[in-house]
């Protein structure tokens, strides 16, 4: 099946990775069926990217640019600290509720190669999560923003892993509580705050 995506061969093979590259896994997708399904010769994905190899990297950097995205548009919903604090839950909440999830896209990529060029793709995509978490923090008063990013990290990956090996959407929100739970403490006198 062609991806009819429109736009340059690069912009093709990046949409054809996304898809392919999540969906199925990096191995299991060739050469030949993500040229096929970019609509792109060879040549193409060679002048683009040099490699696969590159192409998973440049597929990883537009997930993590997206989820910025995300992250940015789920803290702007809310007017409080504290619920910006916890805002980054709405997005795996909104992950939770879409059947074609199947767990972060950088854990799956550590796990299927090691190029180096993947391991410092997930290695930013992680700090940026322990920076945002802790920017946050921050914005909201805690007294230690790394430590407090650093467990509400280990709660986002907690509850991504959950959802992509048991698929109960529930998690995110046991997650989300959980954080709560910290920020109740971290964050004296907000307990009540939406």
């Amino acid at each position: 099946m062609r991806t009819d995506v429109g736009g340059s061969p690069r912009e093709r093979l990046l949409a054809a990775a996304a898809e392919l590259f999540y969906q199925e896994g990096i191995r299991s997708v060739g050469i030949g069926r993500l040229l096929e399904h970019a609509g792109v010769a060879k040549a193409s994905l060679y002048d683009a990217f040099g490699s696969k190899d590159e192409l998973v990297v440049a597929y990883l950097r537009a997930r993590h640019d997206a989820m910025r995205g995300l992250f940015r548009d789920a803290v702007a919903r809310h007017g409080t600290p504290r619920a910006r604090v916890l805002a980054p839950f709405d997005v795996q909440a909104a992950f939770a509720a879409d059947s074609t999830y199947r767990g972060c896209a950088f854990a799956r990529a550590i796990a299927e190669s090691h190029p180096a060029g993947v391991d410092t793709a997930a290695s930013d995509y992680r700090a940026w999560i322990r920076e945002t978490f802790a920017g946050l923090a921050a914005e909201a008063g805690a007294a230690d923003p790394p430590t407090l990013a650093m467990q509400l990290h280990a709660l986002w990956d907690g509850a991504a892993q959950s959802l992509q090996m048991d698929h109960d959407p529930q998690v995110v929100r046991a997650a989300r509580d959980a954080a709560a739970a910290l920020l109740d403490t971290a964050l004296p006198g907000t307990r009540n705050v939406p």
